[in-house]
């Protein structure tokens, strides 16, 4: 259904934005420092488990707009494009130093909610699968949402 090129190239984009530092790999890195390898594994699948949420919202929402206007997917794919390309900007502009410093230990049932909640209350999340998907997704190779679907779940 997806050509191994969109694949590859959806892979290695992913690649790429888990190399930058964002919120979810700082709060790993730092549970990872405090407490331990098995942590800072709890705490990023707690972040992936929140980022699947978001998934299946933007699979519920792309679904609906390709089924009423392919125009309204078009202008979705542009306007997450700029929205990529903004927060590439912004990234390579930060200079912003990171910090870490020393918390209680947690059990790992906090730091998996910690994690998990990191992801679902943050709209900024919500609005990148949004952007970042659809670059990948065809109408010409089937379903749309079975396609954001299986590119969501990477």
């Amino acid at each position: 259904m997806i050509p191994i090129e969109t694949w590859m190239a959806f892979t290695a984009a992913c690649v790429l934005i888990i190399l930058v530092p964002g919120p979810d790999n700082i709060l790993a890195v730092s549970r990872g420092l405090s407490q331990g390898r098995l942590a800072a594994c709890v705490s990023s699948v707690g972040a992936g488990m929140g980022l699947m949420v978001h998934v299946v919202v933007a699979f519920l929402g792309l679904a609906a707009l390709i089924q009423t206007s392919a125009v309204a997917f078009s202008a979705v794919k542009l306007i997450g494009a700029g929205y990529l390309i903004w927060l590439g900007i912004k990234a390579l502009r930060s200079r912003d130093l990171i910090a870490f410093s020393s918390h209680r230990r947690l059990s790992y049932r906090v730091v998996l909610t910690t994690g998990f909640l990191t992801n679902v209350l943050n709209p900024k999340p919500a609005l990148f699968i949004l952007a970042f998907i659809p670059q990948f997704v065809s109408p010409a190779q089937g379903s749309i949402a079975l396609q954001t679907l299986l590119l969501g779940k990477v």
